[in-house]
């Protein structure tokens, strides 16, 4: 390949996604790139990603470098830490298979990622999985242990505006998938108006479907401006002792907040906090829900999420799930749909038969028809 365009650099993926153009070069500093970094960087447009660190080194099945390549965009990694002192932002480089050059300099060399490398890796990480998995159980374990009574009993529920008692609850995180749930459940939404929770940048995917949130809460530092702007009431997710580095950013943006202190994820205290405020039912988009999801996530452990899900389980439902049991209700689009079926019946009824007939008759083809719906 031979491809040139300028460097836009950023130590953090999710980060680096909100400022990457078109046709830049994302140069990046991930180990075992996940999916939600790679998709985020393959919708900005790019045909090149640069990456510093080793993007699958086979410790577990991380699915990032596979969705690049099934987007079209060229990865190289194993370059180096170096690079980010060697390249400024908004520099031209061009790339010439696994090379960098500067103005026909060579900056660094890496290795060009391929299918080959994708699958070869891919199989020593599912060998290497269930070692993994021991590892991931017994930190999990450990946790639980010291965190059971902080989940299940100390965590203060703070007040807020929206009255989720008795209602249905749609919980939206930005994790991988998140754009094929809400898609599945756009009729449910429309029909049964949920409490709209987003969670970070969770309220960005909802507004992504002009949908707006009624609740955010998280940490803020994976949601712009334009979602925190929004309208909906922010809870800011700190740590037990209150302090926040969320609440610098909204303070300094002139964004009003309540503080949510609570151990856990920010996912885990949005479910809580909607299980606790008497949801009907909690309906999870997004969200982490397997071993993979975790590891990539950069978890050792889910101590509080599974304490969490054990504890709402009994009204928490999978967007999935949603989506394959809820057929809707009859709108108003059926409404013409039936007078224009039952017109030319009326007419041709109209000229042959008594009044008295012609109800009956009326009656009998709308009750076929709303069989029918």
């Amino acid at each position: 390949m031979d491809y040139s365009g300028k460097a836009r650099l950023g130590r953090k993926t999710k980060d680096l996604a909100k400022h990457l153009q078109p046709r830049e070069i994302a140069v990046i500093d991930h180990p075992d790139l996940d999916a939600l970094g790679a998709q985020q960087l393959a919708d900005c447009g790019i045909s090149v990603v640069l990456n510093a660190a080793d993007s699958i080194t086979g410790r577990y099945p991380n699915l990032g470098p596979k969705l690049l390549m099934e987007r079209g965009v060229t990865l190289i990694d194993r370059l180096g830490e170096a690079i980010f002192a060697s390249i400024n932002d908004g520099e031209l480089l061009q790339v010439i298979n696994e090379n960098v050059y500067r103005n026909d300099a060579l900056l660094a060399s890496g290795r060009l990622v391929t299918v080959e490398i994708v699958d070869q890796l891919m199989e020593q990480a599912r060998k290497n999985l269930d070692r993994e998995v021991s590892k991931f159980v017994d930190n999990t374990i450990a946790h639980i242990q010291k965190e059971k009574h902080l989940i299940l009993d100390n965590v203060i529920i703070p007040k807020v505006r929206v009255n989720l008692a008795g209602r249905h609850v749609v919980v939206v995180v930005r994790g991988a998938g998140y754009r094929a749930d809400l898609e599945a459940i756009g009729s449910y939404i429309e029909d049964m108006n949920p409490v709209l929770i987003g969670v970070d940048g969770g309220a960005d995917a909802l507004l992504e479907f002009g949908l707006k949130p009624d609740l955010i809460i998280g940490d803020m530092d994976s949601i712009t401006e334009t979602a925190l702007g929004c309208g909906a009431e922010i809870l800011v997710h700190a740590y037990q002792d209150g302090k926040s580095p969320g609440a610098r950013r909204l303070s300094a943006l002139n964004v009003d907040y309540k503080v949510f202190p609570a151990p856990g994820t920010s996912e885990d205290i949005a479910l809580l906090l909607a299980y606790e405020l008497g949801a009907k039912l909690i309906v999870a988009v997004g969200l982490h829900s397997n071993l993979i999801d975790f590891l990539e996530k950069g978890r050792p452990g889910m101590a509080s999420t599974f304490l969490t899900r054990m504890k709402v389980g009994s009204v928490l439902v999978d967007a999935k799930g949603v989506s394959q049991l809820y057929t809707g209700k009859a709108g108003l689009l059926h409404v013409p749909l039936l007078i224009a079926a039952l017109i030319p019946v009326i007419l041709l009824l109209a000229l042959a038969t008594s009044w008295r007939d012609l109800i009956r008759l009326l009656w009998l083809e709308l009750r076929l028809f709303l069989g029918g719906l």
